[in-house]
């Protein structure tokens, strides 16, 4: 808004008038701001703001912070939680197969520049036409972005003839105990996991995937999530979930090439071929009650969990990665860490794993409660959702002491493709 005459003359003399001690505080908040000016008069402000403006940004690397998108498996699965995540599933509007393959392989070339740090397309400087990138992005170093692709089960309802084609094991997950799903965070034909450690990065990758499909494909929903940045913690220890309490500590070892394929990926002997190297995604939206879990004591807290807060350790241990010791019992015969906690199921006797790989989400507030809608969109990867994510949520749904503070409110699970070589498309052995 143009400033009147008046602002203007005040605004002239402001900047004319030298500034006294007080003035300064006053505008600085007295924060040692004024230390950092070089001077107390408004000649010195405005000269720290021009020296500012032109100090040049940090040198960007782009080859330092780019994680390969061809490969044997997909990038994002494996690959150490990014900062930040973009999540979306997406309903194809089409009923030709053909329109599928198309959008996949556009996809494909996108998601190579998308990763790279390279703007999509090449009609980005005809100013008579509309960019083929929305350039948000550019400029920006590709924040080890990954982008990760999927199909629901009602992929293979019939629409495309690939029915026979779908695995066993590829279903809508069943009711679990406890449940309040809503339509508007279940389901999806395809789905796109955007991560990365910048999260304009990864909300543009998901912007312009969503603007390739358009006529072929819209959004079904969309969550973004967050977990603590590098930065914040240079250590790289267990990130912490809006409970308080470390989340992921009983992971299995993802630098583990044996260890992966026993838990992760697929083989040709585990379903169709075209599976082989992939992987399944479960995906739970779980809203945390954060205002009733803020009211419970700390032992309370330790009991639900069967951990300690501070150090992530089991209840009676003092290490964040010693043993579960579900028969461990105290001088009364009590154990030591509640078999109804929430470690003490989900570990179970120890023989069946998965890989999670989830991150919080705050969305505002709820306007019907005006409580915080927050939680974390839980996604685990597996070999079998059956045997491995069905069986450790039904124990969980059942007795977990932790569902008096959680509600889940989202599902979905999707096949996720093999990798993708260079020369050929998502899905390409599944489409062919």
């Amino acid at each position: 808004m143009k400033k009147q005459p008046e602002e203007e003359f005040k605004s002239e003399q402001m900047l004319n008038k030298k500034l006294s001690r007080r003035d300064m505080l006053r505008l600085t908040g007295a924060s040692g701001l004024g230390l950092l000016l070089g001077g107390t008069g408004a000649g010195g402000l405005m000269a720290a703001r021009q020296s500012a403006a032109k100090t040049p940004a940090a040198s960007l690397d782009p080859a330092a912070d780019t994680l390969p998108f061809y490969g044997a498996h997909q990038a994002g699965i494996i690959t150490p939680a990014q900062n930040f995540l973009c999540f979306a599933a997406f309903d194809l509007t089409t009923t030709k197969l053909d329109d599928v393959k198309k959008l996949l392989k556009s996809w494909t070339e996108a998601a190579a520049a998308l990763t790279s740090g390279s703007l999509i397309g090449n009609v980005n400087d005809n100013p008579n036409l509309p960019p083929s990138d929305t350039g948000e992005a550019d400029g920006l170093t590709p924040s080890r972005c990954t982008l990760t692709f999927g199909v629901g089960p009602a992929f293979f309802d019939g629409r495309f003839g690939l029915a026979p084609k779908r695995p066993s094991s590829l279903a809508d997950l069943p009711a679990f105990t406890g449940d309040s799903l809503e339509p508007q965070w279940c389901g999806g034909d395809l789905c796109v996991q955007a991560c990365a450690d910048d999260l304009q990065v990864a909300f543009h990758a998901i912007r312009n995937l969503a603007r390739i499909a358009r006529g072929t494909a819209v959004l079904r929903w969309t969550q973004e999530g967050f977990q603590r940045t590098a930065g914040a913690d240079p250590k790289g220890a267990t990130p912490r979930n809006l409970l308080g309490f470390k989340d992921g500590t009983g992971n299995p070892d993802a630098t583990d090439d044996a260890e992966m394929r026993k838990v992760v990926w697929t083989s040709s002997s585990d379903g169709p071929a075209w599976m082989n190297g992939g992987t399944y995604m479960a995906v739970r939206r779980v809203r945390l009650r954060i205002e009733v879990w803020d009211r419970s004591t700390l032992s309370d807290q330790e009991t639900t969990f069967g951990r300690h807060r501070h150090s992530g350790a089991p209840i009676g241990a003092t290490d964040e990665f010693a043993e579960l010791k579900l028969d461990a019992a105290d001088a009364s015969g009590k154990p030591v860490i509640p078999p109804d906690s929430h470690s003490a199921l989900a570990h179970g006797d120890g023989t069946i794993k998965m890989l999670r790989r989830s991150y919080s989400y705050s969305s505002g507030m709820d306007l019907k409660t005006g409580q915080l809608d927050a939680g974390l969109l839980f996604i685990s990867f597996q070999k079998d959702l059956l045997k491995q994510f069905v069986s450790i949520q039904q124990r969980l749904s059942k007795n977990d002491r932790l569902n008096e503070y959680m509600v889940h409110t989202g599902s979905a699970v999707f096949a996720c493709f093999p990798g993708v070589r260079e020369g050929g498309y998502i899905g390409e052995a599944l489409l062919g």
